[in-house]
């Protein structure tokens, strides 16, 4: 138990002491014990017993002791003794000190017990040994001394007024704050902070106890969470003081912005604010990086929409216009050509090869004696790319040579729409029509349902919907993975050699076949090419026979040559070095198929599955 040595009142705890005198004893007005001067600041207080009362200094060694003791009854008095400074005597001029002055008589008192509990008494109503000295003063010392107190007190008082109009004219710093948690009210925002951490430090502890005790009482966990703390500055309610602190922390970041220019709470801001800048920036450079990324694969599979096959093909004379390599009247009439033959949906044939596979099987039945067999696809014209499709028309172009062999094939030419090999934009328009069907939803939502006036490269899967909506069996193989040694893919030439050997039963086939099988239409990453044979060697090795359309069609007619067939097989054989890419996809027609298969192979589409090797 802790008393107050200015009033006497029992105080339990040493903070509330504090907030006792700050609050009672240095916030409110002060009054001089010696004198009725009152309404005056503790330093003023100090000021004024110093000049008025040079005498008693050595009694009054606190002014702040005797701030409220004028203001009490004579009683009032507390449990510990006082000494004889602690109490003035006779009316407010009269002073109680060791130096009285001259003439004065001392006169022992004895100590009284208060009457009633409302005269000024202790708390407890006990009686307080009280030794106290009473100073008699002669009329002309006591008139000297009122006077001077009487004009100690007006200066004092016109000191006070200055201070108080400075105080007027800079409201800024009279700036009052009050305590969310009790009645204190400070005039400085780092006061009522500290006076604030103190009440949260009790809090935690108090709940920190209460938890300690009954950790799984339902009832303290309900009423803590429902416990509200409202910000003294603004109406925010908070649902735990740790929030309660920020909050007001902010607000005394913004009151006092002159003398918190570093303090924690200004510095949570500004690293939230830079993290919330730093990652708006690195949002904004991933957004702008997927956006090109996106531009760069849409131009790489034709899907900008910087037109297709038309406006390719003109804009590729246009610029041999403008260097001098093509007459305007040339250019108009070839304008015209091609125009015809979009109208017409036919090819207008500048691109194709006919009689490559007749002349193949000349060469090895003639000049080449180093295969042991040789097996060579049905007729297929070879087409190469044009100046309308370079760069993204060989799948196109691989679907048209399928398509020409198809034509010589009995069983599948009632079949085909059309009485000859399509062009690029009306095989674009075929695809679309079987995607309207039902066919291969997934990759028709890939090309947005939309394949003419683009340049938009297609593949296996696309092969196949064409192929079943014109009621023609297919399947797609996929060789997922390589199955030899250096990345290469021997299962897929053993699949090619089961293929055409299909064609024969016999267990000792001849030499030289040429069979009735359609090519095989072959896919890999960026490429495709067409499969028109299979040789193999003494040495047991195998070796594709593969038309590419990005091979011209005057190095493709090199093979119609005798003279010059011989190098331009080179180009066509491929050995298993020579494909190493890590996946392979074939396309391989087996038949026809009924309305009934085709509605299933259309449901069947909507999951479209390759078979996997191995």
């Amino acid at each position: 138990m802790l008393t107050c040595e200015i009033c006497g009142e029992d105080i339990m705890l040493e903070e509330d002491m504090r907030t006792h005198l700050l609050l009672n004893h240095l916030e409110n007005d002060m009054h001089c014990p010696l004198c009725p001067l009152s309404g005056v600041s503790y330093d003023e207080l100090c000021f004024h017993i110093s000049s008025a009362h040079p005498e008693k200094q050595h009694g009054a060694q606190d002014p702040a002791r005797f701030a409220s003791t004028s203001g009490c009854s004579a009683g009032m008095g507390s449990k510990k003794p006082q000494t004889p400074q602690s109490r003035p005597a006779g009316d407010g001029c009269d002073a109680v000190g060791d130096a009285a002055p001259a003439g004065a008589s001392r006169d022992p008192v004895r100590p009284k017990q208060n009457s009633t509990p409302g005269s000024g008494g202790s708390s407890t109503g006990e009686a307080a040994p009280v030794t106290s000295t009473l100073t008699t003063w002669s009329p002309k010392t006591r008139q000297e001394s009122v006077r001077r107190c009487v004009e100690d007190k007006e200066g004092v008082k016109a000191k006070h007024s200055e201070a108080k109009q400075k105080r007027r004219s800079s409201p800024g710093e009279e700036k009052l704050f009050s305590c969310p948690m009790c009645a204190l009210v400070c005039s400085s925002c780092f006061i009522l902070q500290e006076h604030v951490e103190l009440h949260l430090q009790e809090q935690r502890a108090a709940e920190g106890s209460t938890l300690e005790a009954c950790p799984l009482s339902p009832s303290a966990s309900s009423l803590s969470g429902e416990k509200r703390f409202q910000c003294p500055m603004c109406s925010v309610v908070c649902s735990d003081s740790f929030s309660l602190q920020e909050h007001v922390e902010l607000h005394l970041d913004h009151g006092a912005a002159g003398n918190s220019a570093g303090s924690p709470g200004s510095d949570l801001k500004l690293a939230r604010q830079l993290q919330q800048e730093e990652e708006q920036r690195r949002r904004l450079k991933e957004d702008q990086q997927e956006r090109e990324e996106f531009k760069k694969l849409q131009r790489q599979f034709g899907l900008d929409g910087s037109g297709g096959y038309s406006r390719q093909m003109e804009r590729t004379m246009e610029r041999a216009v403008a260097r001098g390599l093509m007459d305007p009247a040339e250019f108009h009439c070839k304008r015209v050509e091609m125009m015809e033959s979009l109208a017409s949906g036919v090819d207008d044939g500048r691109t194709r090869t006919q009689g490559v596979v007749r002349a193949l099987y000349e060469y090895y039945q003639t000049e080449c004696k180093d295969s042991v067999h040789v097996w060579l696809s049905a007729d297929t014209d070879h087409y190469c790319s044009s100046a309308g499709d370079k760069g993204w028309g060989c799948g196109y172009r691989n679907l048209q040579m399928l398509l020409s062999s198809l034509h010589t094939i009995d069983a599948y030419a009632p079949l085909l729409q059309e009485k000859a090999v399509p062009s690029i934009p009306r095989v674009q328009s075929m695809i679309e029509e079987a995607w309207r069907a039902g066919l291969d939803p997934h990759g028709a939502s890939h090309f947005n349902q939309r394949l003419q006036g683009t340049r938009a490269w297609i593949g296996a899967t696309e092969i196949y919907a064409l192929l079943a909506s014109l009621g023609i069996s297919a399947r797609i193989i996929d060789f997922h993975k390589p199955t030899g040694p250096g990345d290469t893919h021997p299962r897929l030439f053993e699949w090619v050699k089961q293929y055409f050997m299909s064609s024969r039963s016999s267990q000792l086939p001849p030499r030289l076949i040429h069979t009735s099988l359609p090519p095989l239409y072959l896919q890999h990453q960026g490429h495709s090419r067409s499969i028109v044979g299979l040789e193999q060697k003494k040495n047991g090795s195998l070796c594709l026979l593969l038309l590419d359309p990005g091979i011209s069609a005057s190095d493709t007619g090199r093979l119609l040559s005798r003279d010059t067939v011989s190098p331009a097989v080179r180009q066509v054989r491929k050995f298993s070095g020579s494909l190493k890419h890590k996946q392979y996809q074939v396309v391989a027609v087996h038949g026809v198929m009924s309305a009934e298969e085709k509605q299933i192979s259309i449901l069947n589409s909507r999951t479209l599955c390759a078979e996997r090797i191995p």
